[in-house]
């Protein structure tokens, strides 16, 4: 068993930390809000820290999962900062969705003290984290990877090293892309049967047996047509996403037409008050318009 940090407590997180603790490991935790840090510690034992730096220290492995480069920057750099608390040989694990371009600067960073460091996103959303089946898309060396799957493997379903620094992150984007274009297909598909007065759920349940049939699909159509969204990923975080795809489609000449498309009808739900709803609220703009 490991002594393991965890820096960053939300809606990921906090389930993430708890499957390491049930699991037996030695869990300390770190949250902005010290509030959400003790009701982790009051539900799953362990103990939390006031710094990052106070929870690196003597870990073996600092998992993080925050909100964005800034974020992630901000846990691991300077005199409060992770990697100022971490010892030689310590595996930093990152599970935020970052640009690549801020992981490889904080990998070498890591390595140059001495300490490891693997990009670790994780897709499943807020269920999978809970019930401890994430996808887990890794980059990093093969021998930081080595060392830190075994404790990842608290809460995946997978866990695979797919490169170097950046690997994991590249992997996720590719994950979002891909969610983006299957959540619209889907909106635009129910709006349509709505609209020639098909029984959605019904027809749903047969086209998902077929080639249409994903994942989206399958978990989210029933609470599309019920004009429910607060099951899953928010919008705001997909539109932070889908903009790390965009300008790193733009540094390697990528083209991602449907990708840039997509952002922009999220940015309509957006502006009808929707941020905090789930990514399945593109239905609710089509059915708002149309």
């Amino acid at each position: 068993m490991a002594r393991v940090a965890f820096l960053g407590l939300g809606v990921m997180g906090f389930p993430m930390a708890g499957h390491l603790a049930a699991k037996g490991h030695q869990v300390t935790v770190y949250n902005r809000s010290a509030a959400k840090a003790a009701a982790w510690v009051a539900r799953h034992g362990g103990t939390s820290a006031a710094t990052p730096r106070e929870a690196a220290a003597g870990a073996d492995f600092v998992m993080a999962c925050v909100g964005n480069d800034d974020d992630l920057r901000a846990v691991c750099l300077g005199p409060d900062g992770a990697f100022a608390g971490m010892g030689q040989g310590a595996v930093f694990v990152d599970h935020t969705t970052v640009s690549a371009q801020v992981t490889r600067e904080l990998a070498e960073i890591a390595r140059a003290q001495g300490k490891g460091f693997v990009d670790a996103p994780v897709s499943g959303g807020q269920a999978g984290a809970e019930n401890g089946a994430l996808s887990i898309m890794c980059g990093g060396t093969e021998a930081d990877y080595a060392l830190a799957e075994p404790v990842m493997a608290s809460y995946a379903r997978i866990c695979r090293r797919l490169g170097d620094s950046g690997a994991g992150q590249i992997a996720k984007m590719m994950n979002q892309i891909c969610i983006a274009g299957l959540v619209q297909g889907l909106a635009e598909a129910l709006h349509f049967g709505q609209k020639a007065g098909m029984d959605g759920a019904a027809v749903v349940e047969v086209i998902s047996q077929g080639a249409a049939g994903s994942w989206q699909m399958v978990n989210r159509h029933k609470t599309m047509l019920e004009g429910k969204f607060d099951f899953g990923f928010a919008v705001d975080w997909m539109r932070k996403d889908l903009g790390i795809c965009l300008s790193t489609a733009d540094e390697i000449g990528a083209s991602l037409p449907v990708t840039a498309l997509v952002d922009q009808f999220y940015k309509d739900v957006q502006r009808m008050g929707g941020g905090r709803g789930d990514t399945s609220s593109l239905i609710r703009r089509l059915n708002e318009i149309g």
